[in-house]
């Protein structure tokens, strides 16, 4: 069973950073792109970033760029998410997403083409 769990999210103050981690199970994350969306009520669901993890291909949203890094540790079968300079605009709740990857990778990100998501993990930015 393809199973996807996050944690990390919590509250943080402007400006300051937050490590998210999405811990697989069920598959092999080489295999696999690996996303990060964050949905607000109200909003669209935002793709903001992905990892093919088999070639390190990765992709970052321009709202952003510049402050994520996203990474993986295949013997942990874990990816993160680092998020610094973290501004109010970046509250949602993240949520992590796997697809088989192909060879092809699919960006700017689109939820409806990866199959197994996680339950999600709420990130507050207020002071």
């Amino acid at each position: 069973e393809v199973r996807l769990v996050e944690s990390g999210g919590g509250l943080v103050q402007p400006g300051g950073s937050l490590r998210l981690s999405c811990t697989a199970s069920g598959f092999t994350l080489e295999d696999y792109t690996i996303g990060w969306f964050r949905q607000t009520p109200g909003k669209e669901r935002e793709g903001v970033s992905c990892i093919a993890v088999g070639d390190d291909s990765t992709y970052y949203a321009d709202s952003i760029q510049g402050r994520f890094t996203i990474s993986s540790d295949n013997a942990k079968n874990t990816v993160y998410l680092q998020m610094n300079e973290l501004k109010p605009d970046d509250t949602a709740v993240y949520y992590c997403a796997a697809m088989i990857y192909t060879g092809i990778f699919y960006v700017p990100m689109d939820g409806s083409l990866y199959d197994a998501w996680g339950q999600g993990t709420q990130v507050t930015v207020a002071s």
